[in-house]
């Protein structure tokens, strides 16, 4: 059964660790980062992107797989499916609809004003219903779903204002991560980060989390960060698998054969994040 990520973040904000949110973009990914969780006994939070929605087949599509791979490889680990990045209120509608437990509304790209009148629209619609809302604030660089940005950091008064107006569960602070790889060394805010943690009771976010040195990953967590997005670097360890096979063997065709040959190195770097955000 999918839980929103309300108890789950709750208990990293209180205890000092992070859970990880790994993206999803199919049944293979899902079901790799399924199995390491409960291997590793820790909750997970399975993320969405709008892309991977419309990729996978749309929101019905995406609960049913996971909830069956729950029911069929018997995971008893608390799991949320998240929608990340969703950019309206319809497709966060569509999302807690479908069955998801917990979504992003991402209307940063808007000022102040307006994006806490989308944000507080989608969580007075989510908690009727017993779902999560997280929100962001500032922008957070880079390009995801062939979507860019700019770097805008976040202030302490606008997170301030975006939670106590809206009541949301989690906040994302841009305060210099960015999606992708990162050119050169990553430059982020810690000071902020901490402020805004002592600020604000609920959990903050870390989007961009590839490619940021560990040690600036465990003083982001020590700064109060919560919660941390793993995309990229999941997709960079299964693409050189799976390169790598195709290369070795060119008269491969079975898909399974081809899709399973990153398997090993996905799950490798999937443990290495938990172990690395020290979840419980």
């Amino acid at each position: 059964m999918l839980v929103n990520f309300k108890e789950m973040l709750s208990q990293a904000k209180e205890n000092h660790y992070a859970v990880p949110h790994f993206n999803i973009n199919n049944l293979e990914w899902t079901k790799y980062i399924l199995e390491v969780c409960q291997e590793m006994n820790i909750p997970v939070i399975l993320g969405v992107s709008e892309g991977a929605l419309k990729y996978m087949g749309g929101p019905h599509t995406v609960t049913g797989m996971v909830n069956g791979l729950i029911e069929d490889k018997q995971i008893t680990i608390p799991v949320c499916l998240h929608i990340d990045h969703g950019q309206s209120f319809d497709t966060c509608k569509k999302a807690i609809d479908a069955g998801f437990s917990s979504v992003m509304i991402d209307a940063s790209k808007h000022e102040l004003e307006e994006n806490i009148r989308i944000t507080k629209e989608v969580v007075d619609y989510a908690h009727e219903r017993g779902v999560t809302v997280e929100a962001e604030v500032g922008h957070i660089g880079g390009t995801e779903d062939n979507v860019s940005s700019s770097i805008y950091n976040a202030r302490l008064e606008e997170c301030v204002e975006l939670y106590e107006k809206t009541g949301i569960d989690a906040i994302a602070p841009a305060l210099g991560s960015v999606h992708g790889f990162y050119k050169g060394e990553p430059n982020l805010d810690f000071d902020t980060m901490k402020k805004i943690n002592d600020a604000l009771p609920i959990p903050l976010v870390l989007h961009g989390g590839s490619g940021i040195p560990d040690d600036k990953i465990q003083k982001a967590i020590e700064s109060g960060i919560s919660k941390i997005n793993v995309n990229t670097e999941l997709q960079y360890s299964f693409s050189t698998a799976v390169r790598k096979f195709l290369q070795e063997d060119e008269k491969a065709y079975d898909p399974r054969k081809v899709i399973g040959s990153g398997e090993q190195a996905m799950k490798e770097t999937i443990k290495k994040k938990i172990e690395l955000f020290q979840t419980k």
